[in-house]
């Protein structure tokens, strides 16, 4: 365990060096298809980086932050868009933090009336980070233990939950760290996604938001623009949507073979299809009737929170179960656990040396 975590320490080391020569070479080139061109070398070094982890986890961590998010902001970055092309001087630390963590950063001088997004507020005591990682770990503990004595449904909840807390505690980490080191004023990963009223909701304003925001640069803008020429300004989000849903679904099967090699099964891919069908389909229905007929929110809430569990159990969450994933994942948080408890066992007799000499 000690070799691979080297390993996963020194493949990580590469990434700001990769920023370093984004920031420093191809930010002076002019931005467009030739700075695009500087960047490639970039974009393929995080594209294998994944290849490199020999921690399954960490190589999950670093498809969903490197290979997907920073190569999004990277390509951003070469058109002078998205969050690395600001305006004024960022420094290099904001920059490389800015590109390889899932954050994203308070717009300065922005009335809280002009904007749609909801206000900050303190979260709920069950998703502080200390609950959130204890959840995590007793889930997966839970469904570890108990998979072969359980209900398959309940595992499969039991995952859902475990994903969620997953999210959070990463994207959590992530922003504690920017704040405590740089200072930044960030948003929050998510909001109370077990609130949503719509999939329009989940997906678009609750959850995983950091995912949401590259998404929506990435693909929605870009394809609606393109949309807006053929089909008109009305029509044009609609395609858009479905795109976005499924690049998203590409994205997650590229995790998901970079976790196990297995040839993909495309059903991930088909989870983000259905969602952005219904997606499309809750839009016309909502223009069609005007805004004047709507579900109440105790109902709504239930229904979608009830559907996103149901079709994961369906789609999403098979293929980690059947590939074994959760199992491997789970043995290297064991294994982990047992290295670090053995290094802290190594270090007390020279601790306790030094105390006894003094």
């Amino acid at each position: 365990m000690g070799d691979e975590i080297k390993s996963s320490i020194f493949a990580f080391a590469s990434v700001p060096a990769s920023l370093s020569y984004c920031y420093f070479i191809a930010a002076r080139i002019p931005k467009g298809f030739l700075r695009l061109i500087f960047l490639l070398p970039v974009y393929y070094h995080f594209t294998i980086l994944p290849l490199y982890m020999p921690i399954i986890f960490f190589r999950g961590v670093s498809t969903l932050f490197i290979t997907w998010l920073g190569n999004f902001k990277l390509l951003l970055f070469a058109f002078g868009r998205g969050p690395l092309s600001s305006d004024q001087s960022m420094p290099l630390h904001i920059f490389i933090a800015s590109c390889a963590l899932p954050i994203r950063t308070k717009l300065p001088n922005v009335n809280p009336s002009s904007t749609s997004s909801r206000p900050s507020k303190k979260k709920p005591w069950f998703l502080n980070l200390g609950t959130e990682i204890l959840a995590l770990f007793s889930l997966f503990g839970l469904a570890a233990k108990y998979e072969e004595t359980v209900h398959p449904v309940v595992v499969q909840i039991a995952y859902s939950c475990a994903m969620f807390f997953l999210i959070e505690v990463l994207v959590t980490l992530s922003s504690s760290a920017v704040r405590a080191l740089v200072g930044l004023e960030l948003e929050a990963p998510s909001d109370e996604p077990y609130l949503s009223a719509s999939l329009q909701d989940f997906w678009g304003k609750r959850w995983n938001l950091s995912v949401t925001n590259a998404l929506r640069h990435t693909i929605y803008k870009p394809v609606r623009s393109i949309s807006a020429v053929v089909l008109g300004n009305r029509s044009a989000a609609l395609p858009a949507i479905f795109a976005t849903f499924l690049v998203s679904g590409l994205m997650h099967e590229l995790i998901y073979y970079y976790l196990s090699g297995v040839k993909p099964s495309w059903e991930v891919t088909w989870f983000f299809v259905l969602h952005g069908i219904c997606v499309v389909i809750e839009m016309v229905l909502k223009t069609a009737l005007g805004g004047k007929w709507a579900v109440p929110r105790l109902i709504a809430a239930p229904l979608t929170l009830g559907f996103v569990i149901s079709t994961g159990m369906w789609l999403f969450f098979p293929p980690l179960t059947e590939m074994g994933i959760d199992k491997m994942v789970f043995e290297e948080f064991s294994c982990a656990g047992e290295y670090v408890k053995g290094r802290l066992v190594a270090l007390c007799p020279t601790i306790l040396g030094h105390k006894s000499r003094s």
